[in-house]
């Protein structure tokens, strides 16, 4: 029976293409206004023929449809500046004030990416049409275009009130913390539901033709195609072992994984296979690394805390996220990190974060600068007295050897 490591197949390819491509801030803007250049050249050549059944259109002549078209567009692209010029404000306060690490979250965000979309597309949408009116004795108003662009300002409208609504929502400390401990959040659980039930033992290390695959460029193990992997290893008859945890950085030319039982001659055409399936990004993302949405939250708690901010209870507000996800985790087994073929047999082996390394990272950089606070403390006893009751026997250790940490702290 073939098992998987937990987190890792969900990521398909076809799935993380598509999340690639539409990941820049640029995209759905783009797409905006090229469907508005589109939309700018089809509708006044069939103006005549769809204008004759739609009794509410525009009535004016081609003076006034250039004199709308003109101030939808001057209009558009003023409002479309005071709203790129709204969310760079936001981001420079998000990173000053919580963390760098968020700022993909507010980059990312899909109703700042469509509001600028849609004001930057009725731009060019009416200079679009603005150039089909010719001043001519025999010439037409598109009055169906003109209507159209008369449309696309009441959306606009409508989407600058629903994005001065959801930045001022966004910028809030409790939203930031509450998504992304919900996004971690839903990172773990895909991670717990996909641990196997019956995990591949890992096997000997020492197997004849060891080769080291070293890194073709920088970065951090930002994700693992173990299922594809898991294929190179067993077409070659060979083990991979992953050197590295998902998130850490590794120089270019260093050591990326071990393959062990090659064969004289395949060493190169493993590699670049082995090499292809581990992914090294400029940063580190929430596609599969439960650790990253742990950091993003503790940067959070840290900035709350320092003397130039001095908010402990937001600091408290992250610590409820991090008890929430600890709890999750503290419930489940540690994942064995093997995976194997159909034949049960040990094909890759990799580094995964444990329950004692989710724990380190949660509490005890909040626990150092949270120290002389009166609410950082003994909420961390808090949380740790609920973990030790709902943990596994496995992980009460750590969860003692941390509480009496917090307690010598405090």
């Amino acid at each position: 029976m073939r098992t998987h490591l937990p987190g890792v197949r969900d990521v398909r390819p076809a799935r993380r293409l598509l999340r690639a491509a539409f990941a820049p801030f640029w995209v759905v803007p783009a797409l905006w206004c090229l469907a508005s250049v589109a939309l700018g050249l089809v509708l006044p050549e069939i103006d005549e023929d769809v204008a004759s059944w739609m009794p509410i259109l525009f009535g004016g002549g081609p003076e006034g449809a250039r004199t709308v078209l003109s101030s939808i567009a001057g209009a558009m692209i003023s409002v479309t500046t005071l709203v790129f010029s709204i969310t760079i404000v936001v981001l420079q306060l998000a990173a000053s004030q919580f963390s760098p690490r968020v700022l993909g979250t507010f980059l990312e965000d899909r109703v700042t990416q469509h509001t600028l979309g849609v004001f930057a597309a009725t731009f060019l949408y009416s200079l679009t049409v603005l150039r089909s009116i010719v001043d001519t004795e025999t010439s037409t108003v598109p009055q169906l275009a003109v209507t159209v662009s008369y449309l696309l300002v009441l959306a606009a409208v409508a989407m600058f009130l629903a994005y001065i609504h959801h930045i001022t929502e966004a910028i809030a400390v409790g939203t930031i913390v509450r998504r992304t401990g919900a996004e971690t959040r839903a990172l773990l659980e895909r991670t717990l539901a996909r641990r196997p039930a019956h995990p591949v033992e890992p096997t000997a290390s020492h197997l004849p033709g060891e080769h080291v695959v070293t890194a073709g460029h920088s970065g951090h193990l930002d994700l693992v195609d173990v299922a594809p992997l898991v294929d190179v290893a067993r077409r070659n008859d060979v083990r991979v072992d992953v050197l590295h945890a998902l998130g850490t950085f590794v120089p270019s030319g260093a050591p990326l994984a071990v393959v062990r039982g090659t064969t004289p001659g395949a060493d190169d055409d493993t590699s670049r296979l082995v090499r292809r399936h581990l992914h090294l990004s400029h940063e580190r993302t929430l596609q599969q690394d439960v650790s990253f949405g742990v950091r993003r939250l503790v940067d959070i708690a840290e900035r709350a805390l320092s003397p130039g901010i001095n908010d402990p209870t937001t600091a408290v507000q992250v610590v409820d996220q991090l008890h929430d996800l600890l709890r999750r985790a503290a419930a489940a087994a540690d994942p064995a990190g093997v995976e194997g073929d159909e034949d049960g047999v040990a094909r890759v082996e990799l580094r995964p974060h444990r329950f004692a390394d989710l724990l380190d990272l949660a509490v005890d950089e909040v626990a150092h600068w949270g120290a002389d606070s009166i609410q950082v403390p003994p909420r961390l006893e808090a949380m740790l007295v609920d973990l030790r009751a709902a943990a596994r026997r496995e992980h009460r250790a750590a969860i003692e050897a941390k509480l009496a940490a917090v307690a010598r702290l405090s």
